[in-house]
This record gives C-alpha cells, sequence and structure tokens, in this order.
C-alpha cells in the first residue's frame, strides 16, 4: 500500500511522527507536510506564490518533504509531483486537538484529507482530542488498523474518513463510534491589546458553552463517552432538502 502522510501541525509534529511508525508497519509511506505549522488555514491552497519543497531529514536519514504551503498545497504536491505511483491512501494527522463539530470547516487537517478525496484517492483525517500531555500512541494503532481496513473495502467516491480520538488511555477507551458531524454553540470574544511599538491588536478567544443536541449521534458526544468517533464526510455542500422549495420562489433576471 502507497500512502502519502500529511498534516496541518508541520513536518516536525510529533503526532505525524508517531503514526509515521504505526503505517510503516503496513505499506510505503512517504511525508509530504508544511514546513511550519498551518492550523486553522482550512482548504487554503497557494496561487500566488511558488512552492518550494525541502527534503527534511531526521536522525541523520531522509524523513520527508517540506512545503512552504498549507494541507492542501501538501496533497496536490505529493500526489502531483512526489509519488512516481498512484496513492492508495492519504492519511493526513494526527492533529493535535480535536476537528470535531463546526470545527472542521476550519480545519486544515480535514482539508487536507478532503484535497485527496476531490483528487479520487481515499481518505483518513486524524485527530487526538487534546492540546496538552499528548500520547498519540493510542490513535497512531487506530488509524494503521483502519487504513488496513480502508484499503480492503475502499470508501465511496467523494467520502473521507475523519477520526478523533478521545486523549485516555487505551484501556479506558470505551468503543468505537460511528457519527455525524456534531454543532454545538459557542460565544467569540477579541480581547485588545498593545503590542511593544503601542501598536493595538486582537486575540480571538471562543468558549463552547455546549453541545446543539446531546442525546444526537455526535461526534462532539462520543468523544465525551470515551468512545473514538468515526465520521465519514462529504465535500459536496448542496442543501439537496431545499433544493425543491428554492425552486419554487420567484427568482427572475
Amino acid at each position: 500500500m502507497n500512502i502519502l502522510l500529511t498534516n496541518d501541525d508541520g513536518i516536525h509534529a510529533p503526532g505525524l511522527e508517531a503514526v509515521y511508525r504505526e503505517l510503516q508497519a503496513i505499506g510505503q509511506v512517504k511525508i509530504v507536510a508544511p514546513e511550519i505549522e498551518q492550523s486553522a488555514v482550512g482548504h487554503a491552497i497557494t496561487i500566488y506564490n511558488p512552492l518550494r519543497v525541502t527534503e527534511i531529514y531526521k536522525n541523520g536519514g531522509f524523513f520527508g518533504y517540506g512545503i512552504n504551503g498549507t494541507p492542501a498545497d501538501c496533497v496536490k504536491v505529493g500526489l502531483g509531483v512526489i509519488f512516481s505511483q498512484p496513492a492508495d491512501l492519504v492519511v493526513s494527522g494526527i492533529n493535535l486537538g480535536r476537528n470535531a463539530g463546526d470545527s472542521v470547516i476550519y480545519s486544515g487537517t480535514v482539508s487536507a484529507a478532503t484535497e485527496a478525496i476531490i483528487l479520487g484517492v481515499p481518505a483518513i483525517a486524524c485527530s487526538l482530542a487534546t492540546y496538552t500531555n499528548p500520547d498519540f500512541s493510542v490513535a497512531a494503532k487506530f488509524v494503521a488498523k483502519l487504513a488496513l481496513m480502508v484499503h480492503k473495502y475502499g470508501l465511496p467516491k467523494g467520502t473521507l474518513l475523519n477520526v478523533n480520538v478521545p486523549a485516555v488511555s487505551e484501556d479506558k477507551i470505551t468503543g468505537v463510534a460511528v457519527t455525524r458531524q456534531g454543532r454545538f454553540t459557542s460565544k467569540d470574544s477579541f480581547t485588545k491589546r498593545v503590542d511593544p511599538f503601542q501598536r493595538h491588536y486582537y486575540w480571538l478567544e471562543s468558549v463552547e458553552l455546549g453541545v446543539e443536541d446531546p442525546q444526537a449521534e455526535y461526534d462532539l458526544i462520543a468523544l465525551k463517552q470515551n468512545k473514538i468517533s468515526i465520521t465519514p464526510l462529504k465535500y459536496d455542500l448542496t442543501d439537496y432538502n431545499f433544493m425543491e422549495d428554492l425552486a419554487k420562489w420567484d427568482i427572475r433576471f
């Protein structure tokens, strides 16, 4: 199995290295990841600046390719330039912090996987639901296991798997849940500060207030239950339920 491994935390992120070690046991892995952190860049691509590819070495050996671009850029370059043979799978992660609920739309991790399915390659995005003292070992093992299943069974065209793993030890994982993308309510605020040159700037702070429907089969609920959440996602944003009603509007030009 030929696997392209990428992320949005950057090529030096420990989550990427952890899953790399596990994936090496099941296939040929090539790393193409951002040179620096690209969290929350969404599905941005670089069109007005050149993309540069840098060979990255660790512990005296070749590790992967660093790109001065976004996660979606990395997938484009990886599949279009680096891979001489077709890739069987793209894995994005393991991200530091969950990518569940509304945060999926901002996620560079999920966007890298989305770029893969746009280009016709099955993809898995994986995140660990913590920002402190991360242990990526459980998530890395699970991703390798899931990668084998994706290779065996395949995925529907245009669908990726978004995986969120609770930050608990292996013995405290209560199961695996197939979930919906959740919705939560939150409140954003901006703190006004002053830099050393006496110029004002603003720092975004967001407080999560709660899950929209606590009874729904949401990714967010599964994580609270210490379950690994797997959500199949598509990039088609069309509201098919509303199309028929919209067609009845008296819209004229």
